[in-house]
Order: structure tokens, then C-alpha cells, then sequence
């Protein structure tokens, strides 16, 4: 049986731009196999060439090309959606590159849609507020993706998820979320490695954006033992008879060469 892998990159494959344990080596290993893959990633610090770079760096062989990012999938659905309108962007780093065909404003007052990235020092009281203003005001606001944490050196950060649900009930208005767990950058995945749902792998650390979401997709589902892996919310998650589980747990990358083998026989 053919199986696709889409990755996630950061907690997965690295933590603060650093290989995880057997990263490395499990990567190669599915590549000298020939895995079609894909990675999928709501990083929205850096644009592919910079993840690939940075990737590179710790010792992969990642080309840009097959990285989605949270932003390049928003930039296609921006085109879609809002053809030709000013964008204001609020996101921590430099991303533009990834959004080819959007005319991007630094004055909020000329915005006719709004986009939040990546949460970080620019998501200020000041811009939040501003942000809200807007949407009361009608204007179309749309997320890159609705990630609560993300995993770094030193600890979880709270992500943008955190303020949407804030801004929402502030508004009385719902914020469109573009990046995992929507299906939309799954189906975008899938269809460039050119397979079904069904056979396509992802591996992910965060159990609801990435495994669960994935597998409301259709796609299997992987959890890692890695990154913002919390033992606490799967124990509570299996205590749910009824409720999605991941379809299957390592410890870490370092197994996935040994899981797909088995998968695919």
C-alpha cells in the first residue's frame, strides 16, 4: 500500500530551530524509501525559504517547495475570497514572500480585510484593540491558523488561538481560521502529493490541530511524544469513550520510520 507523509515541523522535527533527537536520521530514512511527503506547518516566524534554510541548517534535506505554510495557504485563499483587497497583517515575522498576489498595508485605516499571524510582541494591546475596532466595524478578519501554544526551548507560548477566542465573543462575530485544523491545508497537502485522504499520513504534536484535525480529514493520524505533547490531555481525552482518539502514538520521530513500514504492509 502507497502511503503520503505530511509532517509537522516545529516540536516534531525540531524545537527552537534545533533536530530533535533521531530527527534527522528518521527523515533520511523515509526519503531513501521514497515516501511521497509534504510538510505542513503553521510556523508563521519564517517564510518556506527560511524554514528550509533553517531545516537544512540542523541537518535535513528539505527544499521549500514542499513546505505549506500557514501563510502561503492564506495568501490562496485571500486571492480567492478578497481578490485585490488592501490587507493589513498582523503576524510575528517576516512573511510577505509567502503571500505573492496581496497587497499588503501598514496603515489599519486602509484595511478591507485583516489577517492574523503569528502571535508574538506585535500582538499588543494597542493592536489587538484595533483589530476589534475593525471587526465591529464589519471588516472581514481572518487567521492564519487557530494554534493555542507552541513548543520552544524554554517552555509553551500562548499562540493566536488565545486572542481569537477573545476577540470573538468581543465582536460577536467568528474569525475564519485558515491553517491547520482547518481542512484546508490538509486537502492542499494531499492533492500535491497527489493521493487520498486515506493514505496519507500525518505526524503532528499537537493532538487536536494536527492528528485530530487530520483525521476529520480523512487523513491517518500520528501523535509524538515530542513538543507540546501533553500526557495529561490524552489521559483525559481516552477517558472519553465516545469521543476521536489518535489513530496511533510514538515517542518520537525517531519511530516513524518502523510505524510507516508497518502501515504500508
Amino acid at each position: 500500500m502507497t502511503l503520503g507523509l505530511l509532517l509537522d515541523i516545529d516540536g516534531v522535527m525540531v524545537t527552537s530551530w534545533q533536530a530533535l533527537p533521531g530527527a534527522v536520521d528518521a527523515v533520511a530514512t523515509l526519503a531513501e524509501r521514497a515516501v511521497p511527503r509534504m510538510f505542513l506547518t503553521n510556523t508563521t516566524s519564517r517564510s518556506r525559504d527560511q524554514i528550509a534554510d533553517a531545516l537544512n541548517k540542523c541537518g535535513f534535506d528539505v527544499a521549500a517547495g514542499e513546505i505549506l505554510t500557514a501563510a502561503a495557504l492564506t495568501a490562496h485563499y485571500l486571492g480567492t475570497e478578497y481578490p485585490g483587497k488592501r490587507v493589513w497583517v498582523l503576524n510575528e515575522g517576516p512573511i510577505a514572500e509567502d503571500m505573492t498576489g496581496v497587497e499588503i498595508v501598514d496603515d489599519p485605516a486602509r484595511a478591507e480585510v485583516v489577517v492574523l499571524g503569528g502571535a508574538g510582541p506585535v500582538f499588543t494591546h494597542e493592536s489587538l484593540s484595533k483589530v476589534l475596532e475593525l471587526m465591529i466595524a464589519g471588516v472581514p478578519v481572518v487567521a492564519m491558523h487557530r494554534s493555542m501554544t507552541w513548543s520552544t526551548a524554554q517552555g509553551l507560548s500562548i499562540d493566536t488561538g488565545v486572542y481569537l477566542e477573545g476577540l470573538e465573543k468581543a465582536a460577536g462575530r467568528k474569525i475564519r481560521a485558515i491553517g491547520k485544523p482547518s481542512p484546508l491545508g490538509f486537502r492542499a497537502a494531499v492533492e500535491r502529493m497527489q493521493l487520498e485522504p486515506t493514505q496519507v499520513v500525518m505526524v503532528g504534536d499537537d493532538m487536536q490541530n494536527d492528528v485530530l484535525g487530520a483525521q476529520a480529514a480523512a487523513l491517518i493520524g500520528v501523535l509524538v511524544r515530542t513538543g507540546k505533547f501533553r500526557a495529561e490531555a490524552l489521559r483525559d481525552l481516552q477517558r472519553d469513550e465516545f469521543g476521536p482518539v489518535p489513530d496511533h502514538i510514538i515517542d518520537s520521530i525517531a519511530d516513524l520510520p518502523a510505524l510507516m513500514e508497518k502501515l504500508s504492509s
